[in-house]
């Protein structure tokens, strides 16, 4: 049994970075950078109006103004500007030649051709300035996630094609003979297959490619099958079957096989039975059948692997928080505790942490690490959370 950064270190060790592809930007959501990409021109590239109003160089309040034509986006004032003169400008117009401020049309009293402002106005009021947003040349580094904001972003630096990393392959083995899936009628002793639906929904929020698998039944030639249908995929992820029970024979399935074993079982709760290899160029993550166990321990190794498909940072997502309540002693395993977060934005342990309940789980926002044999924890100390939620 190995501790959890050892664990971890040994599954990214497994994972090469994937190759890159140019993709069109509006495909590219989720997707990882694999190159620097560099802004075409600055945004934006020229200084622009803020605002409506009137464009215009120094003059002094209730100084009358010639209107002498129009700017507006995509349309700008042909020409320059002279002192006395203003053009009529429009919110994302080119300032014309010979201005540098904006007098909002509020301000303006405009009389036929002619306007006056009792107002001072500053130089570069109501202006953006050329590179406001980003000079020329910004870059958007490789290992950067692609959110929508970003995505926004680099279509605005000029860029069209993104370059990606290939989504990685994944093939998702729930095993088991109580296993059902759900919309069909239970038989005695059976339950729904919970795993997997919530395997896929998780890996499509990074970007996988992911294949169900159909259910393997708890006998050889099952899960020799199963196995076969999943390779040429990047990763494998099994779940049920880890331990060491007599009816627990996705181990010696996998290594009938042909899987290197990495490691089997893991210093944490829940998750302990965690097992992984490599087979056929495949990683292979086995995960305990416990759909709790089962999620915890994606969050824990499946999603520092898939960063590390990506070429990006490949740890845990861990960030520190304030703990809400007290928090009791841990025990010699590393411990991952459901939590919620208050109304005060601090982090509060649930009640229930049998791994068992799912529906814990679902109202969980994260998940609370707890270090081996880790001191209580008292209102208003320091913790450090796995989030949940893209929002946490």
């Amino acid at each position: 049994m190995i501790d959890v950064a050892e664990a971890q270190a040994r599954l990214i060790a497994l994972a090469s970075t994937l190759p890159s592809e140019r993709v069109p930007l509006h495909r590219a959501g989720h997707r990882i950078l694999a190159e620097d990409v560099a802004a075409h021109r600055a945004q934006p590239p020229v200084a622009m109006s803020a605002m409506d109003g009137y464009a215009t160089g120094a003059f002094a309040p209730g100084d009358l103004l010639t209107v002498v034509g129009e700017a507006g986006a995509g349309h700008p004032f042909q020409g320059a500007v002279e002192p006395g003169q203003a053009v009529r400008i429009f919110t994302g117009a080119p300032l014309p030649s010979g201005t540098d401020r904006v007098v909002i049309q509020e301000d303006a009293v405009r009389d036929g051709d002619t306007i006056r402002s009792a107002e001072r106005t500053a130089p570069d009021a109501h202006v953006r300035p050329a590179g406001a947003d980003f000079p020329s040349h910004y870059v958007v580094p490789a290992g950067t996630v692609l959110t929508p904001a970003r995505v926004a972003l680099l279509a605005a630096m000029g860029c069209a094609m993104a370059p990606v990393r290939r989504r990685p392959h994944v093939a998702v083995l729930m095993t088991g003979d109580e296993l059902t899936w759900p919309g069909t009628a239970l038989g005695e002793g059976s339950i729904y297959a919970s795993n997997g639906a919530g395997l896929v929904a998780l890996l499509d929020q990074v970007g996988a490619d992911v294949r169900l698998l159909p259910i393997a039944r708890d006998d050889p030639a099952s899960l020799s099958d199963a196995v076969a249908l999943a390779r040429g995929a990047d990763l494998l992820i099994t779940t049920g079957g880890a331990s060491v029970g007599d009816h627990d024979l996705v181990a010696p399935a996998l290594r009938t096989a042909g899987m290197v074993p990495s490691f089997h079982k893991v210093r944490m709760r829940p998750g302990k039975p965690l097992l992984a290899g490599r087979l056929d160029g495949m990683v292979v993550i086995g995960l305990p059948g416990n759909p709790v166990s089962s999620m915890v321990c994606a969050h824990v190794f499946v999603l520092p692997v898939m960063r590390a498909f990506a070429g990006a940072v490949p740890g845990p997502r861990l960030v520190p928080a304030i703990s809400g309540g007290p928090i009791a002693a841990n025990g010699p395993r590393e411990h991952y505790m459901r939590g919620r977060i208050d109304q005060e934005a601090n982090v509060i342990a649930m009640d229930r942490q049998d791994s068992a309940l799912l529906s814990v789980l679902a109202d969980a926002d994260v998940l609370i690490r707890r270090a081996p044999h880790a001191t209580p924890i008292v209102k208003g100390e320091r913790v450090e959370v796995i989030p949940l939620r893209s929002d946490v």
